[in-house]
């Protein structure tokens, strides 16, 4: 009989996507899915550049794996505060789906192609900076939302293209929709782009690696 854990997730439909590797991770456990509205998935008024680094992502589902409501937190890596918190573990980080950035456009432009004036969406102020080195001549729009929202605001008209991980895309099988995948050496990424953690409660560790090792060499001692 497969032993059963609680994982906690965001409940977007890339994260519930990103949950659906760990089960391929972990085939002898039966996992059951808790959702989260974090912060950030509620507060869509504090610009990302704001709070890179932070729990602004991940807090609600920490919390949760501290009182024992969950087993397991399932975050993007690169969602994961610089300092982790107090009392949880990072037992395993995945190799990165793709490390790269795509562009997403109008008309499969690429970005060398887009029409002065063009909006582009993005939210990262990494990603900001390294469009206004390469294309001045852009509108860089500041967005927030899911990929699903954010591709909403391109075929709606109200941007012209977006600046995404193409990790995400992959995941949500949305691959067809790049128009550019960027070349890390035009284009740095965020050095854990496309990877996932597991965080859990240090106190739990013994238990929770002889039910999770069986299968995973992985695993952090």
């Amino acid at each position: 009989m497969r032993k059963t854990l609680k994982i906690g997730s965001r409940e977007s439909p890339l994260a519930l996507r990103q949950v659906e590797e760990v089960r391929r991770l972990f085939p002898h456990v039966a996992f059951e899915v808790k959702t989260y509205r974090t912060l950030g998935d509620r507060d869509r008024v504090t610009p990302l550049s704001d709070v890179e680094g932070t729990d602004f992502f991940t807090r609600e589902i920490d919390e949760a794996l501290l009182r024992g409501e969950i087993d397991i937190a399932l975050h993007s890596s690169k969602d994961f505060p610089e300092v982790v918190p107090c009392g949880l573990n990072v037992i395993l980080e995945t190799a990165p789906l793709s490390k790269n950035d795509c562009l997403v456009a109008k008309n499969n432009f690429l970005l060398k192609d887009l029409p002065p004036k063009s909006r582009i969406g993005t939210s990262s102020r990494r990603r900001k900076e390294q469009i206004r080195f390469m294309r001045p001549d852009l509108t860089v729009v500041d967005i927030r939302g899911n990929i699903e929202e954010r591709l909403t605001l391109l075929d709606s008209g109200k941007l012209d293209a977006l600046i995404v991980a193409h990790a995400a895309l992959i995941r949500l099988g949305l691959e067809g929709r790049v128009s550019e995948v960027f070349h890390l050496k035009d284009f740095p990424t965020h050095p854990k782009q496309g990877r996932l953690s597991l965080a859990i409660n240090k106190e739990r560790w013994q238990e929770l690696k002889f039910i999770l090792s069986e299968q995973a060499p992985a695993i952090r001692n």
